[in-house]
């Protein structure tokens, strides 16, 4: 029996990009069909080349620009287009402000069939280069080469320290200058990557399960502390002893030297023990005074700058009286929770992570406020009729949860709870949408404010402010 010829996949010409969507990719629509597009910008003319078609879309990658758009910039970055990192680059800031204010709109009026108040202009990131406070570089013994090598005859280096090319789990591009975090950050990656290859330590091949070197973490904070966190495959004291006496030798301005050892088949170390080599194990961040401890593990918004922004306007939003109980519920590290106690009466912060309650805990130790009370727990069994009789029925609510948005049953428990305002903060305006339909049976949208915390990338945050009604 013969095999079914697939049909080819379409090729359309001369499109003109129309809009940006989800994931950075850009948008056309011929005849009404949908073209996502991944390497162009609004305002181009392009030929597209199908790679993917779905049921309601088609995928595809412009080979051809006939005309390109007025909103194009050019990027900063050598490793713009292969590295997934900063997909907007090539569009100016002000238009990025623009796509993504119109996400927002877009996601709480289409998705959460809300009416919305004017929204407030989205809150522009002062710093557009070296702005994050984290990143995790891969080592890789078989790096990625990019289509101009490929062509080539040529023997290269093969071994680099990096990020992931997107969609590629065992696929590392190699970068000798990133536009995200500051001098620190470069200086060190190239330094060890340099280190390794002269002393010939074998990087990781993840596909394999060989070789020694695989991680790179690097912590900054706005106080000028610095931490770094090697992952090794193996624990080899000499080699590790060899390397970071290198790096603390160095790299003087390093408060925090850590290592860890990996032998698992994955890069996560959340559920690993990570050891102290030199300096302390933490290192502080400040806002208003107030200090807050980020270990190895801790999670702390990656935009400090803005992220002390971000928590103005939730502050803001909340309008807390003294005599006001507030929930604070994926409270994380307790960031916003300490943030606010100022105001409260009460602060009660939520979180499924014990170790990040155990530094929730201790930031407000540290700060010496007395108001906090944490516990740590899966927000759908934790937040039930008994947890809210022993710790009382709040008049504001803060939720910040991760990209999924809310479990339905915390989101109907919020409705039930009818506390008199909620502060919704998301980092993802489709899911918070959809939680956001659920809690207008009571509640009213009284103020949307976007603030961007990732320049160059899709990403918005975003802050809603919801008023029982009446």
């Amino acid at each position: 029996m013969c095999a079914r010829k697939r049909k080819p996949l379409p090729f359309f010409e001369e499109l003109e990009i129309i809009d940006a969507g989800a994931e950075g990719k850009a948008i056309a629509k011929p005849e009404g069909r949908v073209v996502f597009v991944n390497n162009a910008v609004p305002g181009d003319i392009v030929d597209v080349q199908v790679f993917r078609k779905k049921k309601r879309f088609f995928e595809g990658k412009a080979v051809k620009f006939h005309t390109l758009s007025d909103k194009r910039t050019e990027p900063i970055c050598s490793h713009f287009g292969t590295c997934g990192g900063c997909k907007w680059q090539s569009m100016e800031y002000k238009h990025q402000l623009f796509y993504k204010q119109k996400q927002v709109t877009d996601n709480l009026s289409r998705i959460g069939h809300l009416e919305l108040p004017e929204t407030l202009p989205i809150l522009a990131s002062k710093t557009t280069q070296y702005y994050r406070n984290k990143l995790e570089f891969t080592f890789t013994a078989k790096r990625w080469l990019t289509e101009d090598e490929i062509g080539q005859d040529s023997v290269f280096q093969r071994n680099a320290l990096g990020f992931h090319v997107p969609g590629r789990f065992d696929a590392v591009l190699a970068v000798d200058h990133c536009y995200l975090q500051g001098s620190l950050s470069n200086d060190l990656r190239m330094f060890i990557k340099d280190f390794a290859l002269e002393n010939k330590i074998e990087f990781f091949d993840l596909r394999e399960q060989t070789g020694y070197l695989r991680n790179l973490i690097i912590r900054t904070s706005s106080t000028g502390e610095n931490m770094m966190i090697l992952s090794v495959a193996k624990d080899e004291p000499q080699l590790i002893d060899l390397i970071l006496n290198a790096v603390k030798e160095k790299f003087t301005e390093l408060t925090s030297i850590m290592y860890v050892v990996n032998s698992k088949r994955n890069d996560t170390i959340s559920d690993l023990d990570i050891e102290c080599f030199a300096g302390r194990d933490h290192i502080f961040e400040e806002m208003e005074g107030l200090k807050f401890k980020i270990g190895p593990k801790s999670f702390y918004q990656t935009n400090s700058e803005q992220a002390y922004e971000l928590y103005k306007i939730t502050r803001d939003f909340a309008d807390i009286k003294n005599t006001d109980l507030v929930y604070d519920l994926y409270t994380g590290t307790g960031t916003i929770a300490n943030f606010i106690a100022k105001s409260a009466k009460h602060v009660v912060g939520v979180e499924y992570i014990p170790e990040a309650i155990e530094d929730a805990k201790e930031n407000s130790k540290l700060n010496n406020i007395g108001n906090t009370s944490f516990f740590a727990g899966d927000m759908k069994d934790i937040l039930n009729d008994d947890f809210i009789t022993k710790n009382g029925k709040p008049d504001v609510v803060i939720t910040d949860p991760p990209r999924a948005g809310m479990h339905e049953s915390v989101t109907r428990k919020i409705l039930e709870i009818g506390a008199k305002k909620v502060v919704y903060v998301s980092c993802n305006p489709a899911t918070q949408a959809r939680d956001l339909e659920i809690l207008a049976e009571k509640y009213t949208v009284s103020k949307v404010q976007p603030v961007d915390m990732f320049p160059h990338t899709h990403h918005v945050e975003n802050v809603v402010l919801l008023s029982l009604k009446k």
